[in-house]
């Protein structure tokens, strides 16, 4: 199962937010770090997150075009 830590940048309609992950990558031949950043559509069932929150998701089944993350219990 795979796990992403991240935070709540958007409360998008009903029982969706969207997660922004950051991390540090390095280049493979000169070995420089960068950051990048990526966003998810992630299912909260309770409407329990709020922007700003440090949320943990986990991959799920799809649960709609883009939404295929759900918040960790």
């Amino acid at each position: 199962m795979i796990t992403k830590q991240g935070t709540v940048v958007k409360k998008s309609g009903d029982k969706t937010v969207k997660v922004e992950i950051r991390e540090r990558r390095q280049h493979p031949k000169y070995q420089k770090s960068f950051p990048v950043t990526k966003k998810f559509l992630v299912h909260d069932e309770n409407n329990a997150a709020k922007e700003g929150d440090q949320v943990t998701i986990v991959q799920s089944r799809p649960k709609s075009k883009r939404k295929s993350w759900a918040l960790a219990a």
